[in-house]
This record gives structure tokens, C-alpha cells and sequence, in this order.
């Protein structure tokens, strides 16, 4: 009986799929990528055509050693990583590891783990794809060179245990920019005026916004300028000049891409990106369901494209007719994509399916990968769904020379609402004596109500917005967004206080000293460009070599001035008010792989070190001095008493102050 190999890249695959193939095939993981650049050195020969080497990663040996064995009793070996860039590669780089013959290596994708998805793509197995492969090498060096080549510029000319990254680098300059625009925003004077009427015959006022004359809108910057439209109209007569009655459509959605759901589930779950990222992992690679077993919930996760397979649709509007009537599908053609470039050997992210209701499987589920689930489940069940229909009313107002405004509208056909709001429908009040409203109507002008604002900063960027931003510039990939993010918060160029992302003192000096230094880097044009080039490596139309060797002469000459004309900049820690026991001296606070800590700024001759603990303002219920925020050993905050071990009082939960 024919042996069949199947590697996957994640444990958590491997049960699903075996039980789908059936006992001619065994499933094996490679625990992600095998081989990689060493740790210890660029690991580029850039004076032999850039040549990389590589290396197993340390600990994959034993993994390595049962693949071989499994991989020469199989008739047939099935590279089976996900369907990406990055999956290609590592299904190259097993090839070679495992020194697997051609005749018998396979490589195959499914964008979904269903029992149809894998079963297709073992019939539709293929070899591996050297131009994908190309494109993930170049984006590993290009990567490898501007993080080995420059990080030692940093350590040496600010503080060790920094970094700079192609991506990265551009992500903080853009939240340096921001936060240099906020700061220098000088707030400018407006006003608004609203007029509040009493409509003859009807019980509930009407108030209209004041928009200019019937020639133009006018913008009130004074309060001189309001004196005077006020002395104008708070005596004047006021007639009903026009009342237009209207429809308008607002479109369904298109489906999650990788971006757009980390955008959503930010404003809408207020999840990181990193957190996003992991719950769509667990729910594409599969859940154990109650009675069914394990099931891959979602399609693959990282795909920027928006397309939907022929199938999906057809499942879709099976659905949507059964479930919610004929008027409720989409009619006509799909929604075009747009025009940017697209991995479209991917679908956007939906339910593997659609019949499978979040209701139904919410106890299998944990609640964040509930939550998570029904958010891809309306959107893409909303996206082959017909467009909302309102009724709009508009009514303009003129008297004393000048003309005020009312707009409303109302739900006519909820359509693709009837599962999926993205934003808070505005509830107008008017809405029912607008209808009532006509040219003879006859108004009282009730009272006129002014206000004076300012004009507000830029909004400092939160993970959302920063997706979104990188995106619309094309810089980086829906792989890299996440990762990017969460490495310029670890390395505390960027604090994150509740959504809202800040810079640094230490992420200032280092987006100074690349804008200085490395300019090509920084440039949103230029990591656009790279991506782009990327892109043809993928095509098949340049050579990654060429993307390689065109980019590392550059860099190496900018790091060699830097190295040169570069200012060592020193960065200041924070003193705290504990006094070390051993010198007497204030301990600073600095910062770990596990936080911040207490140490003694004498250091070498002092090497007293000691927890930081950060007072919450609360006294110890059993002893009263104050509770302390600590963290476990996993990074689980917990409340206890500063007294410890004397006092043994411990919270999971914030304590606060007893009242008296």
C-alpha cells in the first residue's frame, strides 16, 4: 500500500488534516521554518553575489531527523506550508534540508482546512515556486542587512539592545511625524450657530444649522463676525425656500482582508494587532466543535485580496436566500478590487462555513475567539448582501439674509445592516417633522444658540490607524503589519496608553538619528518602491539578486559615515526614590526582557539590583502599607503587598481604597 508524506508548518494542523487524507497518509509538522540566516553574523556573502547561508535553526535537529526517516519511506512527500511567500520558502528550504528527491516532492496549498480544500490541492499538486521563493529571500536579506548593518550604529551611539528595521523604521517615523505635527498645531477659532423653530401645528421644535446665504456657505471665525449675523436675524421673518426629498444607497462592504480586520477588530473589539493575529491563527488552523471535532473556521488569514471563490458565493447566496429573502442578496456583478497590487491566489477572509452560525459553536469557542469569529462571519455575510436604501430630506431655511439647514434620512432597506453595522447609524430627531415639513409651512424662531470652538491636533495614531496608514503608502505586507507594530512597542521607541500609540524620548533619538543617518531608509516612497520590486521578484520579471545587490552598496556606504559622523547621544534613566541599601545612592529604573527593574546607578562598582514596584495608591488591607502591581513569572499582572514576604496579601483583581 502507497505511503504518502504530508509536512505542514504547525502541530496544530496536523490532527485535522490526518483525519481528512485517511491512513495511507502521515502528517508531520515542521514547527514553522527550519533553516535561517545564523544569528551570530550577516550571513550574506556580499563579496560572492550575495550569496546567503544558511543554517539550521538550533533545536529543529530532532525535528529534522523524524522528518527524514518518515520522508524516505514515502512514495510521495506533500509540502504542504501555508499558501504565502513565506510558506514557499519554508517548503524550499525542508526540500533541502531533507534532501528530498524532485520525482517525489510535492508542493501543495489550500486556503481553508476543509476536507475539500485538502483533498483539492493534493489533486492539484505542484512544484515548488522559485519566483515566490525569490521574493521571500530578497525580503529576508533586505531585512537581514538594514537590522545587522545598523543596529550596531545604535548600541554604539546610544544604548545597547536597540534595533532598526526596513518596516519598523518607517512605522516610527511615521508616529514621530504625527506626534512633531501635534505638537506644532496652533488651534484655530470657529463657530457654529444653530437655530431652534417652532413649525406652526407641530408639537416638537425643529433646529436647523446656519450655513451662509442662499449664494454661499460662509465659515464664522469671530465673535464679531456672529454679533453681526445674530443682530441679523434674531428679529427676522423666516420662510421654508426649499424642501427635497431623496434616496441614497449605501454600499455593503467588502470582505476582511488581513488589514482591514486588524483595523476593525481594534475599533471594535479593541484588540491588538498581535492579539488579532493570533485568535485568526487558532481559528484557521481549527477548533475542536463539540461533536464535530477539529475545524479550520476561517480561511487563511493573510491574504490582501478581497476576492471570494465561485463556490463561497454560491454557498452565500444560498444562505442569504433562505435565511433572509430574495431582496437581501446582492444583485448584479461582484465588487471590483481596487487597482493596487494583490496576492490574488488568496481570498479575502471569511467562514470556511457560512452555515456554520457563531451562535452554534460559541460554547467551543473561547470568548475572544468568538468574538473574533463573528466579526469575519457578518462582515463576509454582509458582503453578498444587497445595499442599504434610505430616504433623505433636505429643508432650507432662509430669513434675515441669511439660510440654515436641515438634513435627515431614514432606513428605507436595511439590506446588508440587517446583520452588519459598521458605524453607529446617526439617529436624526427631526427625522419626523421633517416629512411633515413644506414650502407653506409657518415658523417661530425659538431661540438661536451660538458656540465657539477651536479647531483640534491631528489624533495621535492607534494600531488601527497605523495599519491602515501603512497600507494606503504600500509599505510592507499584511504578514509584516503586526509583528512591526509590536517590536517598536517592545523596544519602547513607542508607548501605547490605552489605543492611542506615543514616541518616546528613546524612540525620538533613534528616528532622529536614522532621518539623519539613513534617509533612503525612512523614505515612505523609497520602502514603497521595495515592495513594488518585491513584487516583480514574485512575478518572475526582476532578479532577486539584482533588488540585493542594487541596495546593499548604498546601505554600507551610509553606515560607514554614520559610523564616522554620527554623535553619541545619551539617554538619562528615570531616578526613583528608593534608596539602594549598599551605597546609598537613588536606583534608576531600566529595562528588561521582563519590564522595568531597580538599579543601582553606580554600577560596576554597585551591582545591587531590585524589583520595581509600582504603588497604586492603595494601603494594604491587613497591613496597611501600600499594594504593589508585580507580574508572574508569564507576565500576568497581580496585586500585592509591598511588605511581602512579612504580609502575604495578594489581588488578581486592582483593589481600591475601603470608603469610609
Amino acid at each position: 500500500m502507497a505511503k504518502y508524506l504530508v509536512i505542514v508548518e504547525s502541530p496544530a494542523k496536523v490532527k485535522t488534516i490526518k483525519k481528512f487524507l485517511g491512513a495511507n497518509y502521515e502528517v508531520m509538522a515542521s514547527n514553522g521554518h527550519v533553516r535561517d540566516l545564523p544569528k551570530s553574523q550577516l550571513g550574506i556573502d556580499v563579496e560572492h553575489d550575495y550569496e546567503p547561508k544558511y543554517i539550521t535553526i538550533r533545536g529543529k535537529g530532532d525535528i529534522l531527523a523524524k522528518l527524514r526517516k518518515e520522508a524516505k519511506k514515502a512514495d510521495k512527500v506533500y509540502l504542504a506550508t501555508d499558501p504565502d511567500r513565506e510558506g514557499e520558502a519554508i517548503s524550499w528550504h525542508l526540500a533541502a534540508a531533507l534532501k528530498l528527491d524532485g520525482k517525489k516532492m510535492y508542493r501543495i496549498t489550500f486556503n481553508e482546512i476543509t476536507k475539500a480544500a485538502v483533498k483539492e490541492s493534493i489533486k492539484n499538486a505542484r512544484m515548488i515556486n522559485q519566483n515566490l521563493v525569490d521574493a521571500q529571500q530578497a525580503r529576508r536579506m533586505l531585512d537581514r542587512m538594514v537590522g545587522y548593518r545598523i543596529s550596531p550604529i545604535l548600541w554604539a551611539k546610544v544604548k545597547r539592545g536597540l534595533s532598526a528595521g526596513r518596516v519598523q523604521s518607517v512605522a516610527l517615523r511615521l508616529i514621530a511625524d504625527r506626534d512633531e505635527e501635534i505638537n506644532a498645531f496652533v488651534p484655530e477659532e470657529y463657530w457654529s450657530l444653530d437655530a431652534v423653530f417652532q413649525v406652526k401645528g407641530e408639537k416638537k421644535p425643529l433646529m436647523a444649522k446656519f450655513y451662509g446665504t442662499d449664494k454661499e456657505k460662509i465659515e464664522i471665525h469671530s465673535k464679531e463676525e456672529m454679533e453681526k449675523i445674530l443682530e441679523a436675524v434674531k428679529d427676522a421673518s423666516f420662510v421654508v425656500s426649499e424642501v427635497k426629498h431623496g434616496e441614497r444607497s449605501k454600499k455593503a462592504p467588502l470582505p476582511f482582508t488581513t488589514s482591514t480586520l486588524q483595523q476593525e477588530a481594534s475599533k471594535v473589539l479593541n484588540f491588538s494587532t498581535t492579539k488579532t493575529m493570533r485568535l485568526a491563527q487558532q481559528l484557521y488552523e481549527g477548533v475542536d466543535i463539540e461533536g464535530q471535532g477539529t475545524i479550520g473556521l476561517i480561511t487563511y488569514l493573510r491574504t490582501d485580496s478581497t476576492r471570494i471563490s465561485e463556490e463561497a458565493q454560491q454557498m452565500a447566496a444560498a444562505f442569504i436566500k433562505e435565511s433572509y429573502g430574495d431582496t437581501y442578496l446582492h444583485q448584479g456583478k461582484a465588487k471590483k478590487e481596487s487597482d493596487k497590487k494583490i496576492q490574488d491566489a488568496h481570498e479575502a477572509i471569511r467562514p470556511t462555513d457560512i452555515k456554520r452560525l457563531p451562535a452554534m459553536i460559541k460554547d467551543s469557542l473561547s470568548r475572544d475567539q468568538f468574538r473574533l469569529y463573528q466579526l469575519i462571519w457578518k462582515r463576509f455575510t454582509a458582503s453578498c448582501m444587497a445595499d442599504a436604501k434610505y430616504h433623505t430630506t433636505s429643508v432650507k431655511i432662509d430669513g434675515g439674509g441669511y439660510r440654515f439647514r436641515v438634513s435627515a434620512s431614514s432606513v428605507a432597506f436595511d439590506g446588508f445592516m440587517k446583520v452588519y453595522v459598521q458605524d453607529e447609524e446617526e439617529k436624526d430627531k427631526n427625522i419626523t417633522l421633517v416629512k411633515a415639513i413644506d414650502k407653506s409651512s409657518e415658523l417661530t424662531l425659538q431661540t438661536l444658540e451660538d458656540k465657539q470652538h477651536f479647531t483640534q491636533p491631528p489624533a495621535h495614531f492607534t494600531e488601527a490607524a497605523l495599519v491602515k496608514t501603512l497600507e494606503e503608502l504600500g509599505i510592507g505586507r499584511p504578514s509584516t503589519y503586526a509583528p512591526t507594530i509590536s517590536t517598536i512597542i517592545a523596544r519602547r521607541y513607542v508607548a501605547k496608553e490605552g489605543k492611542n500609540l506615543y514616541l518616546t524620548e528613546i524612540g525620538e533619538v533613534v528616528d532622529h538619528m536614522m532621518k539623519q543617518a539613513f534617509p533612503m531608509i525612512v523614505e515612505m516612497d523609497f520602502t514603497a518602491y521595495i515592495e513594488g520590486l518585491l513584487d516583480k521578484v514574485e512575478e518572475g520579471s526582476v532578479k532577486w539578486k539584482t533588488v540585493v545587490s542594487n541596495f546593499y552598496p548604498d546601505l554600507d556606504t551610509a553606515v560607514n559615515r554614520a559610523q564616522e559622523e554620527l554623535e553619541k547621544v545619551q539617554i538619562v534613566d528615570e531616578v526613583s526614590d528608593v534608596i539602594c541599601e549598599q551605597c546609598g545612592k537613588n536606583m534608576v529604573i531600566k529595562y528588561g526582557p521582563h519590564g522595568k527593574f531597580l538599579a543601582c546607578p553606580g554600577f560596576p562598582d554597585c551591582r545591587n539590583t531590585k524589583p520595581y514596584l509600582e504603588k497604586i495608591g492603595v494601603s494594604c488591607p491587613k497591613c496597611g502599607k501600600e499594594v504593589v502591581l508585580r507580574r508572574s513569572t508569564k507576565g500576568r499582572k497581580f496585586y500585592s503587598c509591598e511588605g511581602y514576604p512579612d504580609c502575604d496579601y495578594i489581588s488578581w483583581k486592582k483593589p481600591e481604597e475601603a470608603k469610609a
